[in-house]
């Protein structure tokens, strides 16, 4: 009989463990939410002149200059081949490709990379690194003009909030 009764209650116990979990199911995943419009679907246009291009990176690296930051500076045109680069006097060697890669990324993704790094860190969506051609972290910004892409700026060399500061600086160019 004693035997029966604690059967029972630990009958009682599971399902009552069971239900509970059954009633606490997790919400549904935001990546799984359907968009109405497709996200970041500026088209591409013309690319970007090799003097403009420049001059996107003269105002750059003015304002890094400003700030006492040396810089990686890199501008792609709208099919993402480097059309300008500057290292200012002092960068660090390693933010070279990083500053190019960041332009690149802005470019064919349509996006500033901190949209990349902000799904990374923000949202916890890992596959983003799973992706080719990605860098999540700020300082790529991609040169819209009269809707379409004309290509992207990339820096490099200081904090990702610096980077992106400098590559502002570039992009208000444009727009």
């Amino acid at each position: 009989m004693r035997s029966d009764i604690l059967a029972c209650m630990v009958l009682g116990a599971a399902l009552l463990a069971g239900a509970g979990a059954w009633a606490q199911q997790a919400p549904p995943s935001a990546l799984d939410a359907i968009p109405d419009k497709m996200p970041f679907s500026e088209p591409y246009g013309a690319p970007i002149s090799a003097q403009r291009a420049q001059s996107l990176i003269q105002a750059a690296a003015a304002e890094a200059a400003k700030r006492g930051w040396a810089m990686n500076i890199a501008v792609v045109d709208s099919g993402a081949n480097l059309d300008a680069f500057l290292r200012m006097d002092g960068a660090q060697l390693a933010s070279i490709s990083i500053a190019q890669h960041k332009a690149r990324t802005a470019a064919k993704f349509r996006r500033p990379t901190k949209a990349f790094e902000k799904a990374v860190q923000e949202s916890d969506y890992k596959y983003i690194l799973t992706l080719d051609d990605i860098i999540a972290s700020r300082g790529g910004i991609p040169l819209i003009e009269d809707g379409k892409i004309i290509g992207a700026v990339g820096c490099s060399g200081g904090t990702g909030s610096q980077d992106e500061a400098v590559c502002g600086a570039a992009a208000a160019m444009i727009k």
